[in-house]
């Protein structure tokens, strides 16, 4: 079903609710209120109540419909929805758990996918005019693990074009807005999953990270992302896949509003498909088997050339005291040449001065470009290099990850912000190369796109005004049992998410 108009999505979740005669808006209000708690439960905790059979897979779908009627004319984070399939869905879900049938470890729970991976079936545009018509035959490998772990997917949500922005518009859909300030971005590009879920109306979402996709929007809706170690998830069936000299700066990781969704997700999600070339069956450890005592932490709240706002280093500070209460062992003391990373990242993706991704676009059927993207196109253009030069690059790139090896060999994890100040005004303005690799929203996070480590982002504390403020927790390659355990501490000792005041 196409969501071209907003207002087709409240005809879309009544035609799927309600067969009888319609709610008054005071029914709808009340319903909405019941099912508070549902909305903000953790998809572990529903899964949980829906197997026990405390709760039906029918009664949770439907209050998540019922908050994106309520919601997302607002928000517009969800843009295209999947009511009456869902409801199915559901209904076979409660059936298969009365006739003994457990399909895995989300049972019957609601989730989205973000726009940027394919969902058979469904439309998936990846927030370029080319895909408007575009419905794959198949699954990305993650969206089918989940569902057969038994997700009920509700329908997609919003990306720039191509994920290619920290800003989350699009021509196809519009803009998506942030649920604790409508005048604030959500971030990107996994901002409309990241919205959704803050506004309880999905359960967990998969977004996709190759300069800060998962965390930033982590960061500027309150909720917990975890961007896996390069190598651990596929990306087959994402519109940025594993091919290319920069393939192993995107990850895939889940979005939830409480940090045990994202190790839950994550089991789900991992391990090689017959596609993905750069997968690998590595371990993954338990997060409840990481015992903080005597961890080693790293922490800086100064990236090279940007510094933190008050806020920030506020919340930074909270948080190391609440690790070193839990005899963690801490040392303020930053990676070294983060003020290099930047240039190492633009060069990487822009020394073809923007041939591959002008092919690309004219293999989509894209003529009309979204202003990121052609922002983007023309500071490629002015980046170009030599193949000399580019190899220069590359060579550099692997000496400085060689040195933060050297240098993470002394620490189990680093803590930093994951952006220097909370969500920022919706961007408007696309005319230099700061506005498209804006130094304040990556420079604490690209740095370890380029590293291909493990990163968690939960939320530790709340900006004046009232938007959250994340923090990043970065552990050695294949450890997001490290990370996670302590991004639970974390969480535990701040609170983690807080609903916004929809």
């Amino acid at each position: 079903m196409s969501l071209s108009r907003r207002n087709f999505l409240a005809a879309a979740v009544a035609a799927a609710l309600y067969t009888g005669p319609g709610l008054s808006l005071a029914q709808t209000t009340r319903k909405l209120q019941d099912h508070d708690d549902i909305a903000q439960a953790s998809a572990t905790s529903l899964a949980r109540a829906i197997r026990e059979k405390s709760l039906s897979s029918v009664e949770v779908v439907e209050a998540y419909l019922r908050r994106i009627d309520a919601l997302n004319s607002t928000l517009n984070a969800i843009v295209q929805l999947d009511a009456e399939r869902a409801i199915a869905a559901a209904r076979r879900a409660d059936a298969q758990l009365s006739n003994g049938v457990d399909l895995g470890a989300l049972h019957g729970v609601p989730i989205t996918i973000k726009d940027s991976l394919d969902t058979a079936g469904m439309v998936s545009t990846a927030g370029t005019l080319g895909r408007t018509a575009f419905v794959p035959q198949a699954d990305a490998t993650v969206v089918a693990r989940l569902r057969a772990a038994g997700a009920i997917v509700l329908g997609k949500t919003n990306t720039p074009e191509l994920t290619f922005s920290l800003e989350t518009d699009n021509l196809v859909y519009g803009r998506t807005v942030n649920p604790y300030d409508v005048t604030r971005s959500p971030g990107g590009s996994s901002g409309g999953a990241a919205a959704a879920i803050a506004s309880g109306m999905s359960a967990l979402d998969v977004g996709s990270d190759t300069g800060a996709s998962v965390r930033y929007p982590a960061h500027c809706c309150g909720i917990a992302g975890l961007k896996p170690t390069h190598g651990r998830v596929p990306r087959t069936g994402h519109i940025v896949s594993f091919a290319g000299v920069t393939e192993s700066l995107t990850t895939l990781g889940p979005l939830a509003r409480h940090v045990e969704d994202l190790d839950l997700a994550l089991r789900i999600i991992a391990g090689p498909d017959p596609y993905d070339p750069h997968i690998a069956a590595a371990p993954l450890g338990h997060p409840d088997e990481i015992g903080l005592k005597g961890l080693r932490a790293a922490v800086f709240t100064d990236a090279g050339h940007v510094a933190a706002s008050e806020a920030t280093v506020t919340a930074i500070g909270d948080a190391t005291d609440a690790l070193r209460n839990a005899d963690v062992t801490i040392e303020m003391r930053s990676p070294p040449r983060l003020d290099e990373t930047l240039d190492i990242f633009l060069g990487l993706f822009a020394g073809d001065g923007g041939e591959g991704l002008r092919g690309f676009l004219d293999m989509l059927g894209t003529t009309e470009l979204s202003a990121p993207v052609r922002a983007i196109l023309d500071v490629m253009k002015d980046h170009s290099m030599s193949t000399a030069q580019y190899n220069g690059l590359v060579v550099n790139l692997d000496l400085w990850r060689s040195e933060l090896l050297a240098f993470m060999d002394q620490y189990d994890v680093l803590i930093c912000p994951v952006c220097a100040h909370p969500a920022p005004e919706s961007l408007n303005k696309w005319e230099s190369l700061d506005d498209v690799l804006p130094s304040e929203l990556f420079a604490y996070t690209a740095p370890f796109n380029l590293t291909g480590w493990p990163v968690a982002v939960v939320r530790i504390g709340t900006a004046p005004g009232g938007l959250p403020i994340g923090v990043q927790i970065v552990a050695k390659p294949w450890r997001e049992d490290v990370a996670l355990a302590v991004a639970t501490h974390l969480e535990s000792a701040f609170g983690g998410f807080v609903p916004p005041a929809l």
